[in-house]
């Protein structure tokens, strides 16, 4: 029940119809109790400088998720930084201060952290390989190396987006032997695909076939793509005898790190919430 004391939290982005995350998170307010409500904000982009006005004037909306394609334009215009959102440039977590100045975050790849520990993946000493450089690849990047990774070699068809992302990831994280190309799946601990290749049945596999012979069934595979759950990567690597994890699934972890993260405001760090103890 929303009323006069109700503090709400956002959800920006055009179009907004799809999100889910009102539907999960506000029965999760309620059945904790917490005076709280998430509302979806549908914004045309050229009105992203007048919903930060909003956001600063209005004292009860405490903060906001932000979701495509806002994460930049709203990073620019925003107060304070965290170091992950600065060198991503975007963000997807803003949380009002009191004073009306805003603080932003951007913790998309820890949702994606927090489905893969439930299939027993912990960063610390691990190697990795991230197909896809856009903004879910990248933030999945900077979470792995940020949680203690010792290697993460990121793919992409746009090799300069690749070269970019790593020079980024090498400049924050210099303990951490990054790469923009895999030879082998051999020793690998997690690969994930964070691209849309998979999502039609005409799609080739997002990895050649003879990098693909080298897939350990010791290694967690995992794909962003929703839709087919099982993706021919997915399937392959079942096959395999590989630990696979779906893109829902990812996609429900988000929502219940989002979740966790947003109880809410004041910050919180990302860290602590994804090393917490799993729920029994």
């Amino acid at each position: 029940m929303i009323s006069g004391t109700t503090r709400l939290i956002g959800i920006v982005g055009h179009p907004v119809a799809q999100v889910r995350m009102p539907g999960n998170l506000n029965p999760l307010f309620a059945r904790t109790g917490q005076d709280l409500a998430m509302l979806p904000f549908d914004l045309d982009p050229v009105a992203v400088p007048q919903f930060i006005g909003m956001l600063r004037a209005t004292a009860n909306l405490v903060g906001t998720v932000v979701t495509v394609p806002h994460k930049q334009a709203i990073a620019r215009n925003i107060d304070v930084l965290s170091v992950r959102a600065r060198a991503l440039g975007a963000v997807n977590v803003v949380r009002r201060d009191a004073d009306g100045s805003l603080h932003g975050d951007h913790v998309d790849g820890f949702g994606f952290l927090n489905a893969a520990r439930a299939h027993g993946f912990k960063s610390a000493g691990q190697h990795a390989l991230v197909i896809g450089a856009g903004g879910a690849g990248s933030a999945i990047a900077y979470a792995l190396c940020e949680t203690g990774a010792a290697g993460v070699s990121v793919l992409d068809t746009d090799e300069e987006r690749a070269s970019s992302l790593v020079r980024m990831l090498r400049s924050q994280f210099p303990e951490v032997d990054i790469k923009t190309r895999c030879d082998t799946l051999l020793g690998l601990d997690l690969v994930v695909n964070v691209t849309p290749v998979g999502m039609s049945a005409q799609d080739p596999m997002p990895l050649s076939g003879a990098l693909l012979t080298t897939l350990e069934a010791s290694t967690l595979v995992c794909d962003a793509i929703t839709s087919p759950e099982i993706t021919p990567f997915l399937a392959f690597a079942r096959d395999r005898g590989c630990r696979t994890q779906t893109g829902a699934e990812m996609a429900t972890a988000s929502v219940e790190f989002i979740g966790s993260f947003l109880r809410f405001m004041p910050e919180v760090n990302p860290i602590a919430v994804i090393t917490a103890p799993l729920p029994c």
